[in-house]
């Protein structure tokens, strides 16, 4: 499964079966009718939500009655070759029902979710309930070469006929195939390219390795090699290039085109035969699907995420996949368990938040052996926070060339900042500032200074990193420069732990704040002079600053 499924709830009831199949796959969201149920991710309409999962390719696993999930999907029923696999299970996990996806893996996460559950999965194709085995669905490693032959294949054995098998095909040792020597149907297991009679079905195994040197021209190259060789295209099982074009950004292109993984080799990598020489392209044949996943290595991903103020719900779904995808975690321990449900195979590196640097060059280390690697940053990470480091680390003079080759990508998150302010109403409506009052990485002069020019220029403020045992002055000091261009009515906004469990958010005068209303997990927000206040009807205060500014 190459994307995380979604789990779909209706109310708490479902809860407790819904978790269970989360710990199945620890990557998949929860979502929970919005009022009804606290989960991952909060949904308003459970129609809509089934159809964008759908159309999104997302497997879906509904724990819902299957008249519901059939009404929500049947508009967009169309293309049974081109479906993600959608089940639904009873809320109290006695049933397990697939119910479209049969070419995706549905029938296999529906026998994996019964086994979880300890029932029995509610299996109703035929093919598969006779042999015990999908045809149509070959495991990974394996092409089917047509699936309209396949279905007629299939239609065939079920009318009788007997089967035979040409090649490896060692996922079908224990199916309940009707085999026979002198069979009149034939499964051929093979990486040749040919036009198959109505009596044989062709699986491609992907063991075909293309090495290339240049790029230029590279996917018609490709096609013209398997051509000329007689080999099926559906074999490839990856690109092997030098690792002197790991920064390729036209090879990384062609492979996602062809749906291959990219691989890098070097001097001494030990290559399986080769099939067939062409001009600057290589065809090599490994010995099995497993074989050819071995060889070369991939180009080392290093991703930079901001997980948001905390919940689930704010995490963006690019970060949340590279959470998922991601082979090692680096980060502050309480980072890192934010950044939960995590694989037990994915390897965390927590570290002290003050040793930023070195967390940098660890994770380049580490992306630069082809592993994927996640720094990981509460926020947003270009909000005084790791990406500003992992920079740093890539530019220094004595960072390795290797380094440089390795796909770096940020991925934005919700900064406090603007998650409090969100709370509040939107008191950073006009133009603001963020500024840290640490004097850790920058001399409190140089604070003061902007401080000063933050008020001059009336913009709101937002205050990173406020007070610690280790600076219990500053936020003072900080407060007697902004009253200096503030008066004492100033709207002021606490906001704590907000987008976490304790999360608590107060609205209030600059005249009346002190240092001791603050700690370091508090965001202060300073109001600009045109910040306004006014009674919610739940009984709070909303916050805002106007968008107009009144003309001098």
């Amino acid at each position: 499964m190459t994307v995380s499924p979604a789990i779909v709830i209706l109310g708490p009831s479902a809860l407790a079966t819904a978790r269970r199949i989360q710990a199945l796959y620890p990557q998949a969201v929860i979502h929970g009718l919005n009022g009804r149920v606290e989960v991952d991710q909060a949904y308003d309409d459970f129609g809509d939500t089934l159809r964008s999962l759908y159309r999104s390719d997302t497997p879906i696993i509904a724990l819902c009655a299957a008249g519901i999930v059939i009404r929500s999907l049947a508009p967009l029923l169309a293309n049974k070759g081109a479906e993600p696999p959608v089940l639904a299970v009873a809320e109290d996990g006695s049933a397990v029902v697939p119910l479209l996806g049969g070419l995706g893996g549905v029938n296999r996460m529906a026998r994996e979710i019964a086994a979880a559950l300890q029932v029995s999965a509610a299996i109703t194709t035929s093919g598969e309930l006779r042999f015990g085995t999908c045809l149509l669905d070959p495991p990974s490693g394996y092409m089917l070469a047509d699936i309209e032959q396949g279905k007629r294949f299939v239609s065939d054995l079920l009318g009788g006929e007997n089967l035979r098998i040409d090649g490896d095909a060692p996922w079908l040792d224990q199916s309940k195939l009707p085999m026979a020597e002198n069979a009149g149907r034939t499964l051929r297991i093979t990486t040749e390219q040919r036009t198959s009679p109505p009596d044989e079905l062709l699986i491609h195994p992907r063991t075909l390795l293309a090495v290339v040197d240049e790029v230029d021209n590279l996917a018609a190259r490709i096609g013209q090699a398997f051509e000329q060789a007689g080999l099926a295209q559906k074999s490839l099982a990856a690109l092997l290039a030098p690792q002197t074009l790991m920064g390729d950004r036209q090879l990384a292109q062609v492979a996602a085109d062809l749906a291959v993984p990219l691989r890098f080799i070097g001097a001494d990598d030990v290559l399986p035969p080769q099939v067939k020489c062409g001009e600057n392209l290589q065809l090599l044949k490994a010995a099995s699907p497993e074989a050819a996943q071995t060889i070369g290595r991939p180009r080392g991903r290093l991703s930079v995420i901001g997980l948001g103020p905390g919940a689930a719900e704010h995490m963006t779904p690019a970060v949340r996949r590279a959470l998922d995808e991601a082979q090692d975690l680096l980060g502050y321990e309480t980072y890192v368990r934010m950044a939960e449900p995590l694989r037990d195979d994915q390897v965390r590196h927590c570290s002290d938040n003050r040793e930023e640097l070195q967390r940098a060059r660890h994770a380049f280390e580490l992306a630069a052996s082809g592993r994927r690697v996640v720094v990981i940053s509460s926020g947003d990470p270009g909000v005084f926070a790791m990406a500003a480091a992992v920079l740093e680390a890539l530019e220094e003079t004595a960072a390795p060339v290797e380094w440089h080759a390795v796909e770096l990508q940020v991925l934005p998150g919700v900064s406090a900042a603007l998650a409090t302010a969100a709370k509040a109403g939107a008191p950073l409506g006009h133009d603001f500032c963020l500024i840290s009052l640490s004097d850790n990485l920058k001399p409190w002069a140089v604070i003061e200074n902007r401080l000063d020019h933050a008020g001059v220029a009336d913009l709101a403020m937002a205050f990173y990193n406020p007070i610690s045992k280790a600076r219990p002055w500053q936020l003072g000091r900080a407060l007697d420069i902004v009253r200096t261009h503030r008066t004492p009515d100033t709207v002021v906004v606490l906001g704590r732990d907000i987008g976490r469990p304790a999360e608590a958010l107060r609205v209030l005068s600059l005249g009346e704040l002190t240092p001791e209303m603050v700690d370091m997990r508090t965001l202060v927000i300073i109001g600009s002079s045109q910040t306004r206040r006014f009674p919610r009807g739940d009984g709070g205060e909303w916050v805002y600053t106007p968008r107009s500014y009144p003309q001098q």
